[in-house]
């Protein structure tokens, strides 16, 4: 067994996931020994490809559901997820398992641009309270170009471009896991449908000793939101993040009422915009935030 197997995600647009493979088959990576398209029950189906193993999931499962039936197949030795909105240049694959040969075996992630070149934060701190309240606090907003507010909602103000930096965990837009180690762990919680199933894996990784590295020598760009339900997003936000809170015992209920809190810090401001006669709806917005906690109850 050897080699890469990467696998991608599919649910949505194919046009973005037809993209990603063309590059990857275009680049003629020896490295890679298979392609792997999981349609995660998508409305709009991946066409079979010449070169591809597209598996079909009869039903939608989420992010780390796909990427399990994906694993639950893969023969190389790194398996390489990959959201399907990336945009990778020729030498992604070898250039990424090259900086993360050192650390091996360890999950491994790029830096991560967005289409504007502004980078986004892959390292990060392990999720506490806080840094969801923070995050939360609209009035915040204004500030969060600033280290000091990076920090308090969780980002690793270390891993900027150029720099390889061991983290607690890192975000899942594309990841090197050695497949052997992944396996050991039964791979991704599916109980998390979208977000915090990446730092879930990455926790039950540690206690194994398997490290998350931040390889800032190596980029990709990402679309972001190219494979998930934009009407739902924010609601699987919520519930994945109380359901993280309960399986890591950071108190699921405590941070409902901080975040209840927080709310109220924000209908207060935005009671004051909206008297300012900003096109603004205080209590809707408030109306809004209580809906989504209650219904992670």
């Amino acid at each position: 067994m050897s080699g890469v197997s990467v696998i991608v995600a599919h649910y949505g647009d194919p046009a973005t996931t037809s993209a990603l493979v063309a590059a990857l088959q275009a680049h003629s990576e020896p490295l890679i020994r298979e392609i792997i398209v999981v349609d995660d029950a998508s409305p709009i189906a991946f066409p079979e490809r010449l070169g591809v193993n597209v598996i079909r999931r009869q039903r939608n499962g989420g992010f780390g559901a796909a990427v399990n039936t994906g694993a639950s197949v893969a023969v190389g030795e790194l398996i390489m997820v990959l959201n399907s909105d990336l945009d990778i240049g020729a030498s992604f694959v070898r250039d990424l398992v090259g900086a993360a040969a050192p650390w091996q075996p360890a999950v491994v992630s790029p830096q991560i641009v967005r289409p504007s070149g502004e980078a986004e934060w892959v390292g990060r701190h392990f999720p506490r309270t806080g840094h969801y309240a923070v995050e939360w606090l609209t009035p915040f907003a204004r500030f969060r170009h600033r280290r000091g507010l990076h920090e308090a909602v969780g980002h690793d103000t270390r891993c900027v471009a150029g720099a390889v930096v061991p983290v607690d965990w890192v975000a899942g837009a594309a990841m090197l896991i050695p497949l052997a180690e992944f396996r050991a762990v039964n791979g991704f919680d599916e109980g998390f449908h979208m977000n915090c199933e990446e730092v879930d894996l990455q926790r039950r990784l540690r206690s194994r000793g398997v490290p998350s590295v931040f390889a800032g020598t190596v980029t990709a760009v990402h679309e972001g939101g190219g494979s998930s339900d934009p009407a739902r997003r924010r609601r699987w936000l919520v519930d994945s993040r109380l359901r993280y809170a309960r399986k890591w015992g950071e108190g699921p209920r405590r941070l409902q009422l901080t975040l209840a809190g927080a709310s109220l810090v924000n209908f207060a401001v935005n009671g004051v915009r909206q008297l300012a006669r900003r096109p603004i709806d205080a209590r809707r917005i408030l109306r809004d935030e209580l809906r989504l906690l209650r219904g992670a109850q």
